[in-house]
Order: structure tokens, then sequence, then C-alpha cells
């Protein structure tokens, strides 16, 4: 599927990222509107052949043409995946909470659909995502939270805007989006979002869940992290148990000493 080509914010990353991942996040981005450039010359030109009866030339320059588009949509995947590892890494964002950071549009419904899916099925109730106030777009128009909010209308879910503009917040039980207390951010309040009316049917997610969705992975590292971690502590409980004892013994010596 090929994105539209929109620079939708003057910076792709939620944090203070190095050179090197701007400039990486940059030079896919880049690779992917030269091929744009290359798919519609190669277009343009099969039209021209076709004109003038030149079916042959025709063929020729519209397969070159795909093959340019391919690229386009291949550079794009790779700075879309890059970008969310990036601004989702542990550490960087909590496990409800999911960043669309430097996404085109289309490729956030893409993550969030699948976000949602996966979240569900594995029983979270809510999820935050952070849109974007739209600060760095064209005219200071959110781009993001729209389609994210058309995604929740298809899917039957209420959502509400955080305290912080560039947040939303969704209940993925189907219910009213009643942010609870210790979730809401300091500094205001949030507006209710609409309830979407029953009967409307649902999008039908087309991605295949695995090792290369974004989400999973996000979910995975946090996982992942939580549980090496649980690991670290089983060592030095067991390391405690077998020498707490002789310490123990050894200072009741020391102050008998003492004493």
């Amino acid at each position: 599927m090929s994105y539209q080509m929109t620079q939708i914010g003057g910076s792709a990353f939620n944090h203070n990222q190095s050179s090197h991942a701007e400039a990486e996040y940059d030079r896919l981005r880049g690779l992917a509107r030269q091929e744009q450039g290359k798919r519609s010359s190669c277009f343009d030109k099969a039209h021209q052949a076709y004109e003038r009866g030149d079916g042959a030339a025709a063929h020729q320059l519209s397969e070159e043409g795909k093959r340019h588009g391919q690229l386009v949509d291949q550079y794009n995947k790779q700075a879309s995946d890059y970008i969310f590892r990036e601004n989702n890494a542990v550490g960087r964002v909590d496990g409800d909470t999911i960043d669309l950071h430097g996404q085109f549009v289309e490729e956030a419904e893409d993550i969030l659909e699948q976000r949602i899916k996966y979240a569900q099925s594995t029983g979270q109730t809510h999820l935050h995502v952070i849109v974007g106030k739209g600060n760095h777009s064209v005219n200071h128009i959110q781009k993001i939270k729209p389609r994210v909010e058309q995604v929740c209308q298809e899917l039957g879910l209420q959502y509400s805007t955080e305290a912080n503009a560039g947040r939303m917040y969704i209940n993925l039980q189907g219910g009213p989006a009643h942010m609870p207390q210790e979730h809401i951010q300091h500094g205001g309040g949030y507006q209710q979002g609409h309830a979407q009316p029953h009967g409307v049917q649902q999008h039908n997610n087309q991605h295949p869940q695995g090792e290369g969705y974004p989400a999973y992975q996000q979910q995975q590292q946090q996982h992942g992290g939580a549980h090496q971690q649980q690991g670290q502590n089983d060592e030095m409980e067991k390391i405690a148990k077998k020498f707490l004892p002789k310490i123990l013994k050894y200072m009741e010596k020391q102050c008998c000493v003492v004493m």
C-alpha cells in the first residue's frame, strides 16, 4: 500500500534522539520520496507512449513505475518501523501506551488497529495513544488525532482527550472513556469523546499477529524486561538465603567480643 507523502511534523521523535537516529529516519523517508518521483515519471512517460500508439514502451514504463512503487512502500515501511522502535522502546513509554510520532496518517491507522487488537486479545482494558499536538504541522493542525478518532468510532470504542492535548485515552472494553483518577495527569481535565452509535460495522484487521508486528515487539520488549528483572530478583534472594545466616552468626560473635 502506498502512503501519501506528507510531512506531519518537524520532529518525529519523542525524546532527545541521537543525530544518527534522526539521520537514518530522514534517509529512509528521503529514499521513499525519490522513488515516488521516479514512479510518477515512469507513469507519465507510459501515458505519453500509449497516446502515441507505442504499446510496448507504455507497458515497459508502466512495469518500471510499479517497481519504483514497491520501493516506495519498502522504504516507508522501514522508516515507520524504525521510528516506532525508537519512540516505543522500553523506558520511553509505559506498557499501556503507544506513541505514533513520526508516522504517516495511514501508517498510524494500521499500527493502531493492530495495537488495539493485540491489547484486547491480552486482556488490557485501556490504551493511551500519543498523537502529538500538531505544533509542527502545517497550520498547526493535528492530523493523526482525527484518524485515531475515526478508528475508535469504527471499532465502537469510546475515547477521551487527556489533559495533555497530544494524548488520547481509549476504553478497550466498549464502555465510557472515564480515565481512572490515577491516570489523569495534573494540569486540567480532559474532554469526553463522542460515543460510537451501535450497529457500525467494525474494521477487519488484515495484519497477522507475529514477531514482525511493531506493537507486538513493544509488548515483548516490556515483558522481557520484566521477566529479566524478576529473574535477577530471584537470584539475589537465593544468594541472600545462602549467606545471610553466616553473616548474622559472624555479627553475633563480633558483638559479643565488643561487649
